[in-house]
């Protein structure tokens, strides 16, 4: 009788840490939302790479003095780990940050989430598991998707655009070897890394394309901008990200993450006075209609 109800709660032990970490990521989706705007307005002002290499260094000082027990508890074998994390990351940010300079919030938003069709594709590489017609299918449906999303008048692709979909790529990987690296690796530990790598590799390119800052841009409206998305888009998000992955599956993580499109339209649609056309909205029915897809698969496969 014991041991029959210790099984039962730990059964809802573990139901309850997953329905935390993924309230974590939807909570990160909101943050991660609102976020498009500030990146869309702070990008005018401060050179892309600039612009990552402060929101990256500010994420790491706070990261640091939090957490500085753990910091100095820091093995190889963590900073392998972290530091391809933080590679992973540093790429698709470039690209969605170079993206943002050249299309809207809302498309980039959304176009990001290419991620979740990915994702499944991915695992199968890494991990062995072949996806189903379900994926396959979602994946089709996602193109069009996409089209719908980022094709002009004249048929011709944005490049902003098409910086996009390689951050979407990248934010795969780094969704994929998140889950791999956390079974073994304490998460916290893990975003502090990456965070530091990131601003690294952001200092180091942006001298090489962007020259010197003009620190004379950064006033107090703008260090404001900052220290949100250093504070609460980058340092809260990935820590949430993190913790929160240990606890869900990759395909499950990344169908939860993509609802960042959804505030990443609303808070545009809100702030930055962007139309929702027919064309548009038909592009957002068709990624979210793959998106249910891919992840009704996985669920029917779990049952089986």
């Amino acid at each position: 009788m014991k041991g029959h109800l210790g099984v039962h709660m730990n059964k809802q032990d573990r139901k309850g840490i997953k329905a935390l970490s993924a309230l974590g990521l939807i909570i990160t989706t909101i943050i991660w939302g609102s976020g498009f705007v500030v990146m869309k307005n702070s990008v005018e002002v401060v050179t892309p790479a600039y612009l990552l290499a402060l929101r990256f260094t500010i994420a790491s000082v706070a990261l640091v003095a939090v957490f500085w027990k753990r910091v100095k508890k820091i093995s190889k074998s963590d900073v392998m780990c972290g530091g391809l994390l933080g590679v992973f990351l540093f790429v698709s940010y470039f690209f969605q940050t170079y993206g943002l300079k050249y299309t809207t919030a809302s498309k980039n938003a959304f176009i990001t989430t290419l991620y979740v069709i990915l994702v499944p594709f991915l695992h199968w590489f890494y991990n062995r598991k072949k996806p189903s017609r379900n994926n396959v299918a979602a994946a089709g449906i996602a193109v069009l998707g996409l089209a719908l999303l980022s094709l002009e008048g004249d048929l011709s692709v944005n490049i902003g655009d098409l910086m996009t979909l390689v951050c979407g790529f990248f934010f795969a990987f780094h969704i994929v070897f998140i889950d791999r690296y956390t079974e073994d690796h304490d998460p916290i530990i893990l975003t502090v890394i990456q965070m530091v790598m990131a601003a690294i590799l952001s200092w180091a390119i942006a001298p090489l394309l962007e020259g010197s800052l003009d620190v004379t841009v950064i006033d107090i409206s703008m260090m404001t901008s900052l220290l949100y998305l250093g504070i609460f888009c980058t340092m809260i998000c990935f820590l949430l990200q993190n913790m929160g992955q240990k606890h869900l599956t990759p395909n499950t993580s990344s169908i939860i993450l993509s609802f960042e499109a959804v505030f990443g339209l609303m808070f545009s649609v809100l702030f930055l006075g962007e139309q929702v056309t027919i064309k548009l909205a038909a592009g957002c029915v068709l990624l979210f209609a793959s998106v249910i897809l891919s992840e009704y698969k996985r669920k029917g496969s779990a049952k089986a």
